[in-house]
């Protein structure tokens, strides 16, 4: 246990500020989210993980169930429960198109992203991705040596309207993920988690 992890083992910024906690963002729980590289609650592979840590940094595929009708965006957010600081950390906020070609599966209303496609500088189709507290794109977990495991809570808004389209609103690119998650005013019309976990 590194020294660093051993000080800061009881300090976590917990749930209260996940963006699932925030009153905008409330909603129906009638989607679930899966992925075909981690099981809910199990452990995050090392490829999803930050480069520095030994991981390719890649991010991993997500599928979810039927989109409620009306569904005109998706929000995805991940974020780590468990970082030493007052709030969860942000480790990917992106808009997805429910109709792509890619995201959606055979029109039936279920779609997913495929492995990759939350990267900054290539996003997959329908894929928006925007700044998040590291920086743009996907960032996968790199936590404290030492410090326990991380739960990293990968959660999905299926949004009525686009955000942004309001003529006074600020573009979802420019705004910080804090911001811009307690800006959301589109109804939320359903919405599922998935949480990984990650320990060095």
């Amino acid at each position: 246990m590194s020294p660093l992890g051993r000080l800061l083992r009881n300090r976590r910024a917990g749930e209260t500020h996940l963006a699932w906690n925030l009153p905008n963002l409330q909603g129906p729980e009638v989607l679930t989210l899966t992925s075909r590289n981690f099981d809910g609650g199990g452990a995050i592979p090392l490829q999803h993980c930050a480069k520095h840590i030994g991981g390719d940094d890649v991010s991993p595929h997500l599928a979810w169930t039927l989109l409620p009708p009306g569904t005109a965006q998706l929000l995805l957010v991940v974020e780590d429960t468990d970082v030493p600081l007052g709030k969860p950390a942000v480790h990917c906020l992106a808009l997805i198109d429910p109709v792509a070609e890619a995201a959606a599966d055979a029109g039936n209303g279920a779609g997913h992203v495929e492995l990759g496609a939350l990267a900054a500088k290539q996003p997959g189709p329908g894929v928006r991705v925007l700044r998040s507290t590291i920086g743009r794109g996907y960032h996968g977990p790199a936590p404290i040596k030492g410090h326990g495991p991380h739960h990293y809570i990968f959660q999905l808004f299926a949004l009525e309207s686009p955000l942004g389209s309001s003529p006074d609103a600020t573009p979802p690119d420019r705004a910080r993920p804090r911001a811009l998650l307690s800006a959301v005013s589109s109804p939320v019309l359903g919405r599922g988690r998935l949480t990984g976990v990650f320990e060095r």
